[in-house]
């Protein structure tokens, strides 16, 4: 496959682009297999995302019998997102490099849709625990009890609802759009790769709708985040082939 770098190809400029290509693919690759490894771990040891929709005293019991182990599975899974934050600024660079509006803003939708889910997902390792341990207590009165829920619903509607999920998957789509589209005017990818990353695309945004009562839409975009995850690592090998 023929590398076309549009606007300057210079021997320095072309080794720097190629360096850029193969980090990209090897990130393209990782992170998803990384993100997907921890989080059939979550299922397996705390079933993950289904314990979200039962009682609060279920969560926070089943989370302090998780122990050291299950906090280290949950900061893994920030730093899962942690590394997409890379991939949000190269993947740009590489698919239209002298396109100074698309990348900036596929560099800035990547970049807000790795935070908002750093931000949703930081709460497990750093605040759940203390909650989990104080509604655990022998020594807990039911006061105490009560006002522990309280606080956790309380993140877990505005960090995990409203910041990790709704505005995740909305700017995760939005990038994933623009990711998509760039892919079938870029060289370095065949053109059907592109528009096969518009299905994950819109099955990540129809979860936009599930809190509205489309039910429906939880198991969608479950599905669509796996077909993503595959199309990352399917453009990461085509990137490390090129």
């Amino acid at each position: 496959m023929r590398v076309v770098v549009p606007g300057n190809d210079s021997p320095i400029y072309m080794g720097v682009f190629m360096t850029t290509v193969r980090l990209t693919g090897l990130l393209l690759i990782l992170v998803p297999l990384m993100f997907n490894v921890v989080f059939f771990l979550l299922q397996r040891t705390f079933d993950y995302p289904d314990i979200l929709r039962r009682p609060t005293e279920e969560v926070l019991t089943r989370f302090q019998a998780g122990g050291t182990r299950l906090v280290a599975l949950w900061y893994s899974f920030v730093l899962a997102t942690l590394l997409f934050l890379p991939v949000a600024i190269l993947t740009p660079q590489v698919l239209a490099p002298d396109d100074l509006l698309f990348v900036v803003t596929a560099t800035a939708l990547g970049l807000l849709a790795g935070l908002v889910q750093i931000l949703g997902l930081i709460r497990w390792p750093f605040v759940v625990p203390s909650l989990a341990r104080a509604y655990s207590s022998p020594n807990a009165t039911q006061g105490t009890r009560d006002a522990v829920v309280v606080v956790f619903q309380a993140f877990h509607r505005y960090a995990g609802a409203a910041v990790g999920e709704h505005l995740g998957y909305l700017f995760t789509s939005l990038w994933t759009v623009l990711i998509a589209a760039a892919m079938t005017q870029c060289p370095l990818f065949p053109a059907w790769l592109g528009w096969i990353g518009f299905i994950p695309a819109v099955g990540i945004f129809l979860g936009l709708f599930e809190e509205a009562g489309l039910k429906p839409a939880g198991a969608i975009n479950a599905v669509s985040y796996i077909l993503w995850s595959i199309w990352l690592v399917v453009a990461g090998f085509i990137l490390l082939l090129a």
